[in-house]
């Protein structure tokens, strides 16, 4: 659960400060598990991938070119790796995210909605402040197939990529 001590991270949008209600989860933690909507409005927890490799690619909306980009990017670096699967995680709605899977032809991320649950302060991603306050930062955590955290970014400008390599690097 989130801790009200806790600061927050500090980001930026467009070179504004903008603050999270969180810090990411410590590398080699037990993640911590979650539920979420898929675009077909049933429920994946992380627990559903027990045994894999989970890629956590959370980004604020599909609606925009830099997260679009990310889910793009993940989809295409996914194909090859074995025993993994990335999961592309916003507060966008599931309906808006099966659509842009099924036009992207996105077959190798699975879109899960934080809609109706509380990943963003669980994860600590979910933006305190700003113009996309209430949305999740732009942030990727990797799961062990034991369900350790084996790498983790905060993108600190949300409008910039995360470091794709490193973190498919921690699978490898």
């Amino acid at each position: 659960m989130e801790n009200k001590n806790q600061k927050g991270a500090a980001i930026t949008l467009k070179g504004n400060a903008v603050h999270t209600v969180g810090q990411l989860p410590k590398l080699n933690s037990e993640a911590i598990d979650f539920t979420l909507v898929a675009s077909d409005l049933s429920e994946k927890s992380l627990s559903d991938f027990k045994g894999k490799f989970v890629v956590l690619n959370i980004f604020p909306s599909l609606d925009t070119g830099t997260c679009a980009n990310s889910v793009r990017t993940f989809n295409q670096k996914a194909a090859s790796l074995n025993n993994t699967v990335v999961l592309g995680i916003s507060k966008d709605l599931p309906f808006a995210m099966g659509r842009f899977c099924t036009t992207e032809g996105i077959e190798n991320v699975i879109p899960l909605s934080d809609f109706r649950s509380d990943l963003g302060h669980l994860y600590g991603v979910q933006m305190a402040d700003g113009p996309l306050k209430g949305l999740l930062s732009r942030a990727v955590i990797v799961v062990d197939p034991l369900g350790k955290i084996i790498y983790e970014e905060q993108v600190p400008e949300i409008t910039e990529e995360p470091d794709y390599e490193a973190a498919l690097a921690s699978i490898k």
